[in-house]
């Protein structure tokens, strides 16, 4: 396996994540690092200079014992052992240690155990299960066995616990300071992308998004500020043209209506007044156009209510919807553009379908708006060109079969200003379906 592949699978997923582990790992890795080579050579030394002290210290009583085999002799170096050396003896005569090699396997016991070979010279047994309290030490004499309990405090040093506790304590502390400043970096960018994403979602925001943090995070809000400013003003330019071209032709058609009127009945005058209807309604098309990318503002919408009002309309005109909400579908929408989106998609599988079928619902972190109906759908090689302003399927020119071509441009343009979209797809029911998709 490429161990870069693996590496970027247990990487975090988030920023602050990353952050924290590239802290973290290098801290780890010194503390493991300080740690071995503090327990490999600091420990081991110290503790090694702790029994080869206690090592010649009984070789030196030993010594006392032999030179004054006497019980007052004896007493003696026992004495001085307890006063100067902290160490506690018994002498138990006519006894003998048990034949066996016992082997010392921790830092302590192994290091205690070569010292008593090299000075004492003497069969021992090593007992050390409490060596923080004490350790007893017996040793085979002549006449018995030599008992030695000594103190926890002269085999057991503190300095490696004082070390581990400064070590995790001072890299705690550290850790905590790190996560407070990565915290304060972090949140201009957390800030910056809710920004973003809002904006992406047509909810707009009240003023310019503040910039602040690193000199960085600082160029990415100026630059989504210059941005925001640029696109808002394209599409204000754009829907400014629209209805400005819209309004103007409405006077020159209006005048046309008129002088038609005073005209005659005859063919060649119907025929005028179906061309300037159908020139009225690809006007009206304009300019509705034109109003889904407008200004009204997102607010926090039933969209439950929304779609059963949008569709009761429709039912009340003949056309057999069956609608079905699932749950509390609570989201800031633009009402009346999204309102337009649903009556634009209705009209479209009620125009070819018989019956049409309406279903809204949460799909993971987005809702769900599906629109079906039994017509002829569309081939699939053609569900995006539909999406495509005054495009038709049906390319003939009367209004009542062809229609303006704005109908699913007008939708989808509603839906990406939400943040979603539209995808077209085939229907259970053998027509054609509309999927809306909006992020929550």
């Amino acid at each position: 396996m490429d161990p870069f592949a693996l590496i970027k699978r247990f990487l975090p997923k988030t920023l602050f994540g990353r952050a924290l582990m590239i802290l973290v790992t290098p801290l780890i890795i010194l503390q493991i690092v300080a740690g071995t080579i503090f327990i490999d050579r600091h420990w081991e030394t110290v503790t090694r200079r702790l029994t080869a002290a206690i090592a010649g210290e009984i070789a030196l009583t030993i010594d006392e014992m032999v030179r004054d085999p006497s019980p007052q002799g004896q007493a003696r170096a026992f004495a001085n052992a307890h006063q100067h050396f902290q160490l506690r003896m018994t002498f138990t005569p006519g006894v003998n240690l048990p034949d066996t090699d016992q082997e010392y396997g921790g830092i302590l016991d192994a290091k205690l155990a070569i010292d008593m070979r090299e000075r004492v010279q003497r069969p021992f047994l090593i007992d050390s299960t409490v060596f923080k309290e004490r350790v007893i030490i017996d040793v085979q004499m002549p006449g018995g066995v030599l008992s030695v309990i000594v103190p926890g405090r002269r085999v057991f040093s503190t300095t490696t616990y004082i070390f581990m506790f400064w070590m995790v304590g001072t890299s705690l502390i550290l850790l905590a300071v790190a996560i407070v400043f990565l915290r304060n970096q972090i949140k201009p960018i957390r800030r910056l992308a809710d920004a973003v994403d809002r904006f992406g979602k047509g909810r707009g925001l009240d003023d310019r998004f503040q910039v602040s943090g690193a000199s960085e995070v600082r160029q990415a809000g100026a630059a989504f500020n210059l941005m925001r400013s640029r696109i808002s003003r394209q599409i204000r330019q754009r829907t400014d043209m629209l209805s400005g071209v819209s309004h103007d032709l409405r006077t020159p058609l209006t005048r046309m209506k008129l002088q038609l009127a005073m005209l005659d009945d005859s063919a060649d005058t119907e025929e005028l007044k179906a061309d300037v209807a159908e020139m009225e309604k690809m006007i009206n098309g304009y300019l509705t156009f034109a109003k889904g990318e407008g200004d009204e503002p997102a607010v926090e919408t039933d969209l439950g209510a929304l779609i059963e009002t949008a569709v009761s309309s429709w039912q009340r005109n003949g056309t057999k919807v069956d609608c079905h909400v699932e749950g509390n579908l609570e989201l800031a929408v633009k009402k009346d553009a999204l309102r337009r989106c649903l009556d634009n998609l209705v009209s479209n599988a009620e125009r070819y379908g018989g019956q049409v079928w309406v279903r809204a619902g949460k799909r993971n972190d987005a809702v769900e708006i599906i629109i079906d109906d039994d017509g002829p759908g569309i081939p699939e090689d053609q569900r995006q060109d539909v999406f495509r302003p005054f495009h038709r399927l049906d390319q003939s020119r009367n209004p009542e079969t062809g229609g303006t071509g704005l109908g699913l441009a007008i939708a989808r343009d509603i839906a990406r200003s939400h943040g979603g979209d539209i995808a077209l797809e085939d229907s259970p029911h053998g027509g054609l379906r509309a999927l809306v998709h909006l992020p929550i």
